[in-house]
């Protein structure tokens, strides 16, 4: 599947025009807002001290940076790989146990006591996004969702956006999203990627609808991929970039620039 060039726009996705969000990101205070975002990726899994972000606020903009300093988030689990990523929500057991958000590899355990924060936990709505990706071979770039998981089984993704740098072209390019269900029961995996005919390092707009049993994802306002099922709980955003392995000390830091995150409450309320 593909997508056309389309005209990007600074402004509201089709699907949200004429609606006010009720999440909105906050980045026009010039910092990252507390009430909002955690700037720790999973820290369950690590340390709070390891899996801190590092970015910058100005000019309404986030910019989440991986600088030749940084050290992996947690090199046990997941190897040479540093995050800055920040998140809407968090939720672990006690230290030593199974129980956190994300379980990502098999034999994780909680290395660090995490508060439980629901910041934005939306279930159904609209999320959207104005971002522009990199083209680092070794970068990745997202906008995803996870489930609160609360309970075990309420872990399924769903991906707004995942843009890899080496599918970053001039003109062309490609993007990830759909449903990864990890323990969830109730759903099969559903991702692909989409090819798009423009240059993902300019900014554009990503968003998915997500209501009762239906998932649509559009691009630039466009619907470019439809998933006939969905999770049916409380999810939180994950807003992030991802390097493979050190930046070296004559490299410039890759840097992830975001002009907006919303949500939107489902047209006519949620479902009891």
């Amino acid at each position: 599947m593909s997508a056309g060039r389309g005209a990007p726009s600074a402004g509201r996705g089709a699907a949200s025009a004429g609606r006010l969000p009720e999440f909105s990101d906050g980045f026009d205070l010039g910092r990252l807002d507390p009430a909002r975002w955690v700037p720790h990726y999973l820290a369950h899994w690590s340390s709070r001290e390891r899996a801190a972000a590092r970015y910058r606020v100005d000019g309404g903009r986030l910019a989440l940076e991986i600088a030749p300093d940084q050290q992996p988030w947690n090199p046990a689990d997941d190897g040479d790989t540093r995050v800055s990523s920040i998140q809407t929500g968090m939720f672990a057991g006690p230290v030593g146990s199974s129980i956190g958000q994300h379980r990502f590899h098999p034999g994780l355990v909680v290395r660090e006591a995490q508060p439980t924060l629901r910041l934005y936990t939306p279930r159904f709505g609209r999320i959207e996004t104005r971002l522009s990706a990199v083209d680092h071979p070794d970068a990745m770039v997202a906008l995803w969702m996870i489930g609160f998981e609360d309970e075990p089984d309420r872990s399924a993704e769903i991906c707004v956006c995942e843009i890899f740098g080496r599918d970053v072209g001039l003109a062309a390019g490609r993007v990830g999203m759909g449903i990864h269900p990890f323990g969830d029961p109730r759903l099969v995996d559903d991702f692909e990627q989409v090819e798009v005919a423009f240059d993902l390092r300019r900014p554009h707009d990503f968003g998915v609808s997500w209501s009762p049993g239906r998932v649509d994802y559009d691009v630039d306002g466009r619907t470019v991929k439809s998933s006939r099922q969905a999770p049916d709980y409380e999810m939180q955003l994950m807003l992030g970039v991802y390097v493979s392995r050190a930046v070296g000390p004559g490299e410039a830091p890759i840097r992830f620039v975001v002009d907006h995150v919303r949500g939107y409450a489902p047209v006519g309320g949620r479902p009891a």
